[in-house]
C-alpha cells in the first residue's frame, strides 16, 4: 500500500525523500525498512542516501536515471511548492550564454543553507551551497541570481562588455525585470557590482 501511495502522490522518475514521506501512522523507521524491501524488489531505485525514485520501464539493462538538475531543483530549489532557492554561478553563466565553462560543482544559493559556504555531494557529484543575503522568494529568486552574477561577471564572463549588455538585458526583458526591481537589494551587494555594471553601461542602457 505503500508503494500505490507513492506512485500516486510522486509518479515515475520523480525524487522521493524518505524522511520526508508521511503515511498513515507509519513511523519513519518503518517507512524506511519498507522503502529497501521496495528497493530490492526492483520497484523503487536509489539515487544517493536518502533519496529514491519509481524507475520507468526502460530498453536498456540500466533502467531509467533520476536527473541530478531534477533532485538539485527539490532538495534545495524548493520548499513546499514555493521557490527557496536558485543556481548561481559559473552554471548560471553559462546557461546565460555568458562562458562556455562548464563548472565541475554545482553552485546553490538556498534558504536551506546554514552556512555561508559548504561543500556536500550528491551522488558523488560536488555541490557548493551558499546561504543568501536576503530571504529566496518566488518573487525574488530571479532578481538574486541576476545580482549574483552581476556581482562576479568579471571573474568568469567570456564575452566582450557590450555581449555582456546584450544577453543581460535580454534576460531582463524575458522575465520583466526593471532597474527598479534590482534596487532595493543592491544595498545587500559589495560596491563592486556598480563598478561591473557601470563598466556595461548597464545603469545608462536600463535607464534610457
Amino acid at each position: 500500500m505503500l508503494y500505490d501511495f507513492l506512485r500516486e502522490t510522486y509518479g515515475e522518475n520523480k525524487p522521493i525523500f524518505v524522511a520526508d514521506i508521511q503515511y498513515k501512522r507509519m513511523s519513519i523507521n518503518s517507512i524506511r525498512q519498507q522503502v529497501k524491501k521496495m528497493t530490492d524488489a526492483g520497484l523503487l531505485k536509489r539515487y544517493d542516501t536518502g533519496i529514491y525514485f519509481i524507475p520507468k520501464k526502460s530498453i536498456f539493462k540500466s533502467g531509467s536515471q533520476l536527473s541530478r538538475d531534477q533532485v538539485i531543483e527539490e532538495k534545495y530549489l524548493k520548499k513546499d511548492g514555493k521557490r527557496c532557492g536558485y543556481i548561481s554561478g559559473v552554471m548560471f553563466a553559462n546557461q546565460l550564454g555568458l562562458t562556455t565553462q562548464m563548472p565541475a560543482v554545482c553552485e546553490v544559493v538556498t534558504n536551506k543553507a546554514t552556512n555561508d559556504y559548504r561543500k556536500v555531494t550528491l551522488a558523488s557529484s560536488p555541490l557548493i551551497l551558499r546561504k543568501p543575503r536576503v530571504q529566496v522568494t518566488d518573487s525574488n529568486f530571479r532578481l538574486l541570481q541576476l545580482l549574483d552574477l552581476l556581482k562576479d561577471i568579471d571573474f568568469f564572463a567570456e564575452k566582450g562588455k557590450k555581449e555582456q549588455l546584450k544577453r543581460i538585458m535580454t534576460y531582463m526583458k524575458e522575465y520583466e525585470i526593471r532597474f527598479g526591481d534590482l534596487d532595493a537589494y543592491l544595498p545587500y551587494y559589495p560596491d563592486k557590482i556598480y563598478k561591473n555594471m557601470y563598466e556595461m553601461r548597464m545603469l545608462k542602457s536600463v535607464s534610457a
